[in-house]
């Protein structure tokens, strides 16, 4: 699974740092850094959404305070 965040100004400015810091964490609280790889990029071109965030292609807005939701849901939920 890939698991890419958006670093440009936009998001950056939203808490990608936060979101890409929370998922390192989250990622090997579960113990799944072999099946989860997580990367960077800039502009999605959806800056208005929040946070943006795809994983395998498909896109999502998170914020700092909804990643471990946003994990839980659509990383964790698909991997195990």
């Amino acid at each position: 699974m890939k698991v890419t965040v958006c670093i440009g100004s936009s998001c950056h400015i939203k808490g990608s740092r936060q979101v890409v810091e929370q998922l390192q964490y989250l990622i090997d609280e579960a113990g799944i850094g072999d099946k989860v790889e997580l990367s960077g990029t800039f502009c999605m071109g959806k800056c208005q959404q929040g946070v943006c965030v795809t994983v395998d292609d498909n896109f999502h807005s998170v914020t700092p305070d909804t990643v471990k939701d946003f994990f839980n849901d659509s990383v964790l939920s698909k991997v195990k």
